[in-house]
């Protein structure tokens, strides 16, 4: 009975990674620091383990239902 949750939870998560890696968005962060360095890869990757990280946890959580 849970499953359709988990499916409306997993395509929410879809659309929000999507959402999160629209190019508006990835270019707030591609503008230099004050040092010089640009902050878009520390962003990609910090979304991206995100992403993985809550698929795995509704994915592992889904098991126990």
């Amino acid at each position: 009975m849970k499953k359709p949750v988990n499916q409306a939870r997993l395509i929410g998560l879809t659309l929000l990674a999507g959402l999160l890696f629209t190019p508006p968005l990835l270019l707030l962060f591609d503008r230099p620091s004050a040092s010089g360095i640009s902050w878009l890869p520390v962003y990609v990757f910090a979304v991206w383990l995100g992403v993985i990280g809550l698929a795995a946890w509704l994915l592992e959580g889904s098991k126990d239902e």
